[in-house]
């Protein structure tokens, strides 16, 4: 379980990004973290794991407090805590399957890190996983040639190469063209699902949002402003997190597709 109790941080020059947010996470749920740019959504997504320091507030983890941990007892909760990041964070030199494995750079030694030696069950896991994201075959590929798309799913692959307990996502889909970003999504909330994993994800598709998540949280100004199930979401709703506009076509809530598998038919994107 995870639970963020007064959360709050201001950078420099007393810019308050998150102002008391608390929030909690008991069960396995895709939540989708919705509202304008500078609402504080990466903060938020950041400060969970300790990328960016809180100013006050605690973060607790099972139980733990990571806004109170060492340095070296953050580096083993952070195993536990996988994050998908907006840029990628790949290491365009190095293959996919390298990128992959380096999820497990937490659980083996240096040496054994050094020259890139991991046990075989961990290499059978990454290959499974480059399959299940639709990256069979790819595996020899240098990161540097891959489309968008394609770099999304190496970094889903190396986030539960970890396996975590937690998935934090930070607008996985921005850098993607509408149909990719679609596939992308749907690829992160059907794995989260089949895993049994909480997933926060930050997102600015709002449209996105209410077709997969289970749960949608709206930020605006640093505060919490919403929590509840996409169903629950109207104009009034996103009038309190963006604004007055005509928010009837955003509103338009379309199935999806059966299973997130249709995505591993995307994978040249």
């Amino acid at each position: 379980m995870l639970r963020l109790e007064g959360l709050s941080k201001t950078y420099e020059g007393g810019i308050a990004a998150l102002d008391s947010c608390s929030l909690e996470f008991a069960r396995a749920e895709v939540v989708a973290i919705i509202g304008p740019s500078g609402a504080g959504k990466s903060t938020l997504i950041r400060c969970i794991n300790r990328l960016v320091e809180p100013t006050a507030g605690r973060v607790v983890l099972d139980g733990g407090d990571l806004t109170a941990m060492s340095h070296r007892q953050l580096r083993r909760a952070r195993r536990e805590i996988a994050m998908i990041f907006q840029e990628f964070n790949l290491v365009e030199r190095l293959t996919v399957m390298e990128n992959v494995l380096s999820g497990r750079l937490g659980y083996v030694s240096i040496l054994q890190a050094a020259f890139r030696r991991f046990p075989p069950h961990d290499i059978d896991a990454a290959f499974a996983l480059l399959d299940r994201v639709g990256l069979e075959g790819f595996e020899n590929s240098r990161a540097d040639q891959l489309s968008g798309g394609q770099r999304q799913r190496v970094g889903i692959a190396r986030a539960l190469m970890q396996e975590p307990k937690i998935l934090l996502v930070d607008e996985p889909t921005s850098a993607l063209d509408p149909k990719t970003a679609r596939t992308i999504f749907e690829l992160i909330c059907g794995l989260a699902r089949e895993r049994g994993l909480p997933a926060l994800i930050n997102i600015h598709d709002v449209g996105l949002a209410l077709m997969f998540a289970e749960r949608v949280v709206g930020l605006a100004r640093g505060h919490v402003v919403f929590d509840g199930p996409p169903a629950a979401v109207d104009e009034a709703v996103l009038t309190r997190i963006y604004g007055a506009a005509d928010w009837r076509q955003t509103l338009r809530r379309e199935e999806p597709e059966a299973g997130a598998g249709s995505a591993r038919r995307e994978a040249a994107s």
